[in-house]
């Protein structure tokens, strides 16, 4: 109990103001006061430290993939993977059965709608209002694809990787529609009337809507 008291007397003196006589020429501590002349208050240094140090942040590569399974009134069906990296370019893995042997239009379409099959996709997917060119041009639809080539057996298979069909962002392709054509796209170098706006591809003779799937 002494030893408690003694403890609590310590803090007393420590923590309690001064009280000063009320004459400026002595002012001395008035009797029952405590003042200690000369002494510090010192906190621990661990309470005065502040810890930067932080966890580096770790990045995670975002995948993204979607795919579209293409049907139409003939017999041309097919299958398209899409997969990008980050913000990356889309890899695009094609492969289209019942096809005449040689090169068809592939394109990008603006809607994923198939009410009416495959004439309400809609045009070529143009955010930037352009006129219709190679997958390579500047001048270009964000959904021009150029050809995929089926061999003797009407099988086409091919890769494109292609930088203006996002999976995700404002102008992302999800929900929107891949199209396999019935003639070649002339990529807008044909002289035809319709080579700036379709290619002169023709007929469109399978489609199927771009949806996410999982990584």
């Amino acid at each position: 109990m002494q030893a408690a008291l003694s403890a609590m007397a310590a803090q007393i003196i420590i923590l309690s103001p001064p009280h000063f006589s009320p004459n400026p020429l002595h002012p001395t501590p008035l009797l029952g006061s405590s003042f200690l002349h000369g002494a510090s208050l010192k906190l621990p240094t661990q309470s005065m430290t502040l810890s930067l140090s932080a966890k580096p942040l770790t990045v995670v590569a975002a995948t993204k993939k979607a795919v579209a399974v293409l049907k139409g009134n003939s017999n041309v069906e097919g299958v398209v993977t899409l997969a990008q990296e980050d913000d990356g370019p889309t890899t695009v893995n094609v492969r289209v059965t019942g096809l005449t042997a040689g090169p068809h239009g592939f394109h990008l379409h603006e809607y994923g709608d198939t009410t009416n099959g495959c004439i309400s996709t809609g045009a070529h997917f143009n955010p930037k209002k352009l006129t219709h060119g190679a997958p390579e041009d500047e001048v270009r639809h964000a959904g021009d694809l150029g050809n995929i080539v089926a061999n003797a057996d009407g099988v086409a298979e091919a890769t494109i990787v292609d930088g203006q069909i996002p999976l995700s962002g404002p102008n992302a392709v999800i929900g929107r529609a891949l199209v396999v054509h019935e003639l070649e796209d002339d990529l807008g170098k044909g002289g035809h009337e319709l080579s700036l706006t379709t290619g002169n591809a023709g007929g469109r003779l399978a489609c199927g809507v771009v949806g996410l799937t999982p990584v």
